[in-house]
């Protein structure tokens, strides 16, 4: 007998469970299962009808459904996680059911009533790395969500899902109704500006990447002005990609001034324009275009930085505004490979990691001045060795101190050089005293990135100096405070309290860091430390599990790689906590 052959289709796969569940049953079984079951009924089951969607099958603690349209799925998730949240207003947080939701859009396997497939496995896992409350879309799926629905993505970055062959690009979802409630930042006791995503008017959207290097450039000219608060890159770029109301930016960032503009390149033209906005107001401060040759890009970001100061601050010095102009190298063609480098350099990946090191050196090549170029290829090694991604250890670390050395001392007023360079030389040459003086060195140039100060927080961490940790984590965190890199941040909390002997506070700061990004084994691996040290043995041996997953070939005996503590009382610690909870020798 032929057997017929398998249907496959299109759809839009939504999946979502409780997260926390075991928890939950734990402390109270038949009252979780009831109230579980009352959010389905009233709730869930509804409003999945209600647009348009087919619940293919409950799981226990959760259910898998699908949708013809993504819209649609991403419309009823949104209303679930809002109507859940009026539902828990009342609940104790530690008694409340959290859905978390996973979108994608994929082709799919229909059999007997069910559905199966890679589209069904990817939607599966981004529920998985969603946080309780939240909601994960695949790549696929935000193509076809982008701009139709009043909700923010946040980039998340490429993420190697448990299971999936290939990374996986995620973004979180933010309701925007959700963020208008987010508590308004007061804005600092100095002028403070955020520089927005440009848009990228050109005919090639792949020059996406110029314009964001133009932006950034932008914002490093502003950040040399020590009397002004310049919101970090990381921060503003979740505005990417959407309408924003400026008065909503100011709130969410805690700043007064808002900068926004678009580039155009064209053959050897390019177009720079530029608007200033008063964030209280609404009122335009001044807007203006800035056209030339592409040799003269640079005078023409200067000439955006001097109007920005100038409607600013209009009685500085114009003396002062000169001296903070700077060009990063005269060669053109270095400059397009180090901004390449860095658009590659923020997808988290192995593949994107190995190109992004070529392409910084490929600017070495052109440029051998290029201090930022060394920098960021040294940070491709701290990377590499960090995430275990290191072939040849020997020859990579030799290299890595090379590229280091090189960038600090070309880098006498570059923030970046200085402060990726002086990192790598204490992670992977254990060069702490030189590389505590070359990050210092680095925050007085440019006390605005916040990238320097949570990289000065973890060199604090390494060097045994937690007070210190925490105080420049927080500069951080203010700079920059929607980063979509806060589970750095706060891993670098978790194991500042972790060496002040505070196991309960670490745990707590490495799990909002594991939510945010549950593959960071630097976290992973401090809150299972901490909680083994806190006596709390089997949630430390799940995430010692989980660590191991990710790594199989960390062991006591080459912890050092991961973390490398100066003092030697601070490695026996933390190889103590563990061990505890089952590292291998």
């Amino acid at each position: 007998m032929t057997r017929a052959p398998l249907v496959r289709r299109l759809t839009a796969i939504f999946a979502a469970d409780v997260a926390g569940y075991s928890r939950l049953t734990g402390m109270d079984e038949e009252g979780t299962h009831v109230q579980l079951k009352e959010h389905l009924r009233v709730l869930i089951d509804p409003k999945i009808a209600a647009y348009r969607g087919h619940i293919v099958k409950n799981t226990g603690d959760g259910l898998l459904a699908e949708f013809n349209s993504v819209v649609d799925a991403m419309r009823c998730a949104v209303d679930v996680q809002r109507g859940m949240a009026e539902r828990n207003s009342d609940v104790p947080a530690n008694n409340r059911i959290e859905f978390r939701i996973g979108i994608n859009v994929g082709d799919v396997i229909q059999d007997n009533g069910d559905i199966f497939g890679d589209g069904v496995n990817v939607a599966a896992r981004l529920e998985a790395i969603a946080e309780p409350g939240g909601i994960c879309v695949s790549d696929d799926a935000h193509r076809q969500l982008r701009d139709k629905l009043d909700v923010v993505f946040d980039d998340a970055g490429e993420q190697n899902l448990k299971n999936i062959g290939r990374p996986v690009r995620v973004f979180k979802v933010r309701d925007r109704g959700a963020a208008s409630h987010r508590p308004t930042l007061a804005l600092p006791d100095k002028p403070s500006i955020a520089v927005l995503p440009f848009q990228n008017l050109s005919a090639d959207p792949e020059q996406e990447y110029f314009a964001d290097g133009v932006v950034e450039d932008i914002t490093m000219a502003l950040s040399l002005f020590r009397w002004l608060f310049v919101i970090a890159r990381n921060s503003s770029f979740t505005y990417k990609g959407r309408h924003v109301d400026v008065k909503q930016v100011g709130r969410e960032l805690g700043v007064r001034y808002v900068l926004e503009g678009s580039v155009r390149k064209a053959g050897n033209r390019i177009r720079i324009a530029g608007q200033l906005i008063d964030a209280e107001t609404g009122a335009h401060l001044w807007a203006d275009r800035f056209e030339g040759a592409l040799e003269d890009m640079f005078d023409l970001q200067d000439h955006v930085t001097a109007r920005v100061i100038s409607a600013i601050a209009p009685k500085l010095q114009v003396e002062e505004i000169r001296r903070a102009k700077r060009k990063p190298t005269e060669n053109l063609t270095a400059y397009d490979f180090y901004l390449r480098g860095l658009a590659k350099i923020r997808r988290w990946t192995m593949e994107a990691n190995r190109e992004a090191l070529e392409l910084f050196c490929r600017a070495i090549e052109l440029d051998r001045g290029l201090a930022c170029a060394y920098g960021m290829a040294a940070w491709c090694y701290v990377q590499r060795k960090a995430r275990g991604w290191m072939i040849e250890p020997v020859r990579e670390s030799a290299e890595a101190t090379r590229l280091a050395r090189k960038a600090v001392h070309l880098g006498g007023d570059d923030a970046v050089a200085l402060s990726r360079g002086g990192y790598a030389l204490a992670f992977v040459a254990q060069e702490f005293d030189d590389a505590a003086a070359f990050m210092d060195r680095g925050l007085a140039v440019s006390p605005n990135l916040a990238e320097a100060w949570t990289l000065s927080g973890w060199l604090r961490v390494w060097g045994g100096e937690p007070d210190l940790a925490l105080e420049h984590v927080a500069r951080a965190m203010r700079l920059s405070p929607l980063d979509p890199s806060m589970y750095g941040m706060q891993g670098a909390m978790a194991y500042a309290h972790f060496l002040a002997s505070r196991y309960d506070v670490a745990s707590s700061c490495a799990e909002k860091g594991m939510r945010d990004n549950p593959n960071f084994l630097l976290t992973i691996c401090i809150f299972a430390a901490s909680k083994a040290l806190a006596g709390q043995l089997e949630p430390a041996q799940k995430a010692m599990a989980r660590a191991l997953e990710l790594n199989p070939d960390l062991r006591a005996s080459n912890l050092r790689d991961l973390a490398p503590f100066r003092r030697a009382e601070d490695l026996a610690t933390f190889a103590k906590g563990l061990r505890k909870a089952g590292l291998p020798e």
